[in-house]
């Protein structure tokens, strides 16, 4: 730990942050004489400089921070340079950490000279749950000794005050605590949450929010005064880097700038608090702690130096080049190792078919025998039961508590996680026990995971597998039986699977685990153990242990008779997981007649086939599970429309389940309002017929 018990250490230390400050408050100085070019919203770190560099310093290479938007300073004494920073300010071509995507100080950095940054979102609260799996999954490469480190890294995750009373981060704490993970939640206290005072917005700051949270260490800082916040972050990271346990660090500042250049102090601030907070700029207070040191000429020289470098700096992110509009959609994904089909899908000589939920288990162990970075954790996986489906079973005795573990009921989390973990080069797997509770686990779905990629420039892809289990049946009830894959197939950036027998479900698992992007596997429960009635053949004969079946591939399961398609009496099926038994049943009564393509992977859609069936066929139902209006099904079949109209012969259908808020949990109610054979045999007829 460095420290300043020497005075010329002192004296050096002090300078360099001092520097630092001078920088900041250019560089603020200069975006607010220049408004009309710096356009994009902003915030600075003006009142925050002191416990800012004072993190910084004392961070290297091996480590982790997740600053927030009003971090410029914190990115300054981590070395990044002004210029750097203007060019995210000016969303220009070169802004090295979103490619000219998102807001200043939205860093992200996995160049290993200096410290990794994962990418960060602007959602209040939300890089609490990421960031403590970054230290989660360091946590777990130390105990299997997966890399060795130079120093053993701490992981720094840096908020505002308000950010306190997110209930995500109240997660991310439990979870540091209660597994004791090499954390630091720095929180920057101003009093303000843009213009909700602290009075307005809690009963307690976080120093005081956290001392329920047995084993999560707690320290207070006088965030103004650098020489204070230097000296007491040293013990603070130290601790961390030592025991390797967490603590939050709640740093008292002052608000000096504007909240952002679009919400402006003069709109909420009187003049006489703002001097309040002025009398306690972090500048100010070093300047007259190195005058002890040093004269007011040499500090004067800084001042001048540091604003010169930093309009120079700006000159050039101003020249510097726009982006090429042609890069708009890169890194949306990270490309994919898996293009082809491989392995062998029935292996000559088996005969036994097994459950789909056999295929699951058996296809997660073979991963996680292969690759020690692969880990299981979710509600109720572990080892006493082995998921509420028998979905994970003996996993959790094969692998230990250490690879497949239970978590409390905190879907943001288990689901959040995923993206730190990632981000060290883990790959978690991880369960939502019923679709019905992937609400609570939404915000970081979207917020953090689906957009990482893309808003990093695809430094940081999120390469996660995501099981949920979903659909309806035997009176599940309204929370146990919801379908969610419109909402996922809405959401940008992930992908979606959602296989309808044993065969590909583990081909589809195997792929999905060596995507590199956040994988979402729909599993509906039905079709688990084949208990409903004409869902049989989702059994079949296991693949060998090396098949994969990659994604956004559909198969055809049922073909036509070529007779019937030259007489123009056929007609395709667009459907997936349990509409598929619904639609081979219903096809039973048209022989010859029916082509079924089994979609297998909603994101990437496999158009090429779907387009080439309809048109050859002319009429089109697109059968879901869910309710149909605003649906994947009714988009579906519009974009069948749009491309295949001139082969049409009768409008597209989107077949589903009644408009309902919910399934209910009375069987005759809930038969009435899914979708089924009978149902889709009575839209079949009246199809052919027209």
């Amino acid at each position: 730990m460095k420290t300043l018990k020497d005075p010329n250490t002192k004296k050096q230390i002090a300078l360099k942050a001092f520097n630092d400050m001078m920088l900041a408050k250019a560089m603020a100085d200069i975006y607010e004489d220049n408004r009309s070019i710096c356009k994009y919203v902003h915030s600075t770190s003006r009142g925050h400089e002191a416990i800012q560099l004072a993190t910084a310093y004392h961070l290297g290479p091996e480590d982790w921070v997740s600053p927030y938007y009003r971090d410029e300073s914190l990115m300054l004494g981590l070395g990044f340079t002004p210029e750097e920073l203007m060019l995210q300010l000016l969303a220009k071509a070169d802004d090295p950490f979103s490619m000219g995507r998102s807001y200043y100080s939205h860093p992200s950095n996995k160049s290993s000279d200096r410290v990794q940054i994962i990418h960060q979102s602007s959602a209040t609260g939300m890089q609490a749950i990421p960031t403590t799996g970054v230290a989660q999954g360091i946590k777990y490469i130390e105990r299997f000794g997966l890399k060795k480190y130079t120093l053993p890294p701490v992981v720094v995750c840096s908020m505002g005050d308000n950010s306190v009373t997110e209930g995500e981060v109240s997660e991310a704490f439990q979870f540091a605590a209660l597994h004791e993970l090499p954390i630091l939640f720095l929180v920057q206290d101003n009093g303000w949450g843009i213009s909700v005072t602290k009075e307005e917005a809690r009963t307690a700051d976080a120093y005081e929010f956290v001392e329920g949270f047995i084993g999560l260490n707690r320290m207070r800082i006088d965030g103004t005064n650098f020489i204070e916040s230097y000296e007491k972050m040293g013990e603070a990271i130290a601790y961390v880097r030592s025991e390797r346990k967490p603590i939050v660090v709640c740093a008292k500042t002052v608000l000096i700038g504007h909240h952002t250049s679009g919400v402006r102090r003069e709109f909420y601030r009187e003049e006489s608090e703002l001097d309040l907070h002025r009398a306690k700029d972090p500048g100010k207070i070093l300047r007259e702690e190195l005058l002890h040191y040093t004269d007011a000429a040499t500090l004067e020289s800084i001042v001048e130096q540091t604003r010169g470098l930093v309009e120079h700096s700006f000159k050039n992110a101003q020249a510097a080049a726009e982006p090429d509009p042609s890069t708009v959609s890169l890194h949306v994904f990270a490309p994919t190792p898996i293009t082809e089909e491989s392995g062998e899908r029935s292996p000559e000589g088996v005969k036994e078919k097994i459950v789909m939920v056999d295929a699951a288990v058996h296809a997660l162990q073979e991963i996680m025998y292969k690759h020690p970075e692969a880990l299981l954790y979710g509600q109720d996986v572990g080892a006493r039961i082995g998921g509420v489906f028998r979905e994970t079973v003996t996993l959790g005795q094969k692998f230990g508590p250490e690879r497949v573990f239970n978590t409390a009921i905190q879907e943001a989390y288990i689901i959040g996680s995923t993206t730190g973990m990632s981000a060290v080069g883990l790959k978690p797997i991880v369960e939502v026990q019923f679709a019905d509770y992937l609400y609570p686990a939404i915000n970081q779905l979207i917020t953090e995971i689906s957009k990482s990629c893309y808003l990093s420039g695809g430094k940081f892809p999120v390469s996660t597998l995501i099981r949920v289990p979903t659909g309806a049946y035997g009176g599940g009830g309204p929370y146990h039986s919801g379908s969610v894959e419109s909402l996922l197939c809405h959401i940008k950036g992930i992908k979606v699977v959602y296989p309808s027998n044993a065969a590909d479900f583990k081909g589809l698992l195997k792929a999905a685990y060596y995507d590199p992007n956040p994988v979402v596997v729909l599993e509906h429960k039905g079709l688990y153990w084949s208990k409903v009635a004409g869902t049989e053949d989702a059994k079949r004969v296991e693949p060998s242990q090396d098949y994969i079946l990659p994604l956004g591939k559909a198969l055809k399961v049922l073909e036509a008779n070529p007779e019937q398609i030259a007489l123009g009496r056929t007609l395709t099926i667009v459907t997936y997981g349990m509409g598929i038994y619904w639609a081979k049943q219903a096809a039973e009564d048209f022989p010859g007649r029916i082509e079924i393509i089994d979609l297998r992977t909603l994101v990437p859609l496999d158009e090429e086939l779907v387009f080439q069936s309809v048109k050859l066929h002319s009429r089109c139902i697109v059968l879901s599970e869910e309710s149909i209006t605003n649906s994947f099904a009714q988009a579906l079949a519009h974009r069948i429309t749009y491309n295949c109209f001139t082969s049409l012969d009768a409008p597209v259908e989107a077949i589903g389940a009644l408009d309902l808020p919910a399934v209910p949990i009375n069987l005759a109610l809930e038969k009435e309002m899914l979708p089924n054979a009978d149902k889709l045999r009575q839209r079949i007829q009246a199809l052919l017929q027209e």
